[in-house]
């Protein structure tokens, strides 16, 4: 395993993929764009992400886009990374995670997942043209 994966791992992360910006949706929350489609955003704590280990509610989560179902369920399926989802999350291709824990994956891992993200909200021609493929 390399290096950790840490807070500012994401930041740096996101950032160096192309035509990002850190903006805000869902009212005030900060959230990675990529032509104004989110792909990564910091969530308010509320009563749907509560830590089972101590009944209070999550303070670091991130939502983290997948590119799709197959892939979310096997982020969360995965007993090695620490992505999870929740019941409001059911029918949105999105994982969760708490920053606390992004050291259970190393950068390398922590990149590929974002740079995922990224893809699956980024225009095609801008996929291609930065990862040489047609992911998006």
């Amino acid at each position: 395993m390399g290096r950790p994966a840490t807070p500012e791992d994401v930041d740096a992360i996101c950032r160096s993929l192309p035509e990002v910006e850190l903006g805000t949706s869902w009212g005030d929350r900060p959230t990675y764009l990529v032509h104004g489609r989110g792909f990564l955003l910091f969530r308010a704590p509320d009563r749907h992400t509560v830590d089972p280990a101590t009944g209070e509610p999550y303070e670091d989560l991130l939502v983290v886009t997948t590119p799709s179902m197959d892939a979310k369920e096997a982020l969360v399926a995965d007993p090695s990374t620490p992505f999870f989802t929740i019941d409001h999350f059911r029918r949105t291709s999105a994982v969760l995670v708490s920053q606390s824990r992004l050291g259970e994956l190393d950068v390398e891992e922590l990149r590929e997942v974002l740079t995922d993200a990224w893809t699956a909200r980024a225009p095609k021609r801008l996929v291609r043209d930065h990862l040489g493929d047609d992911r998006g």
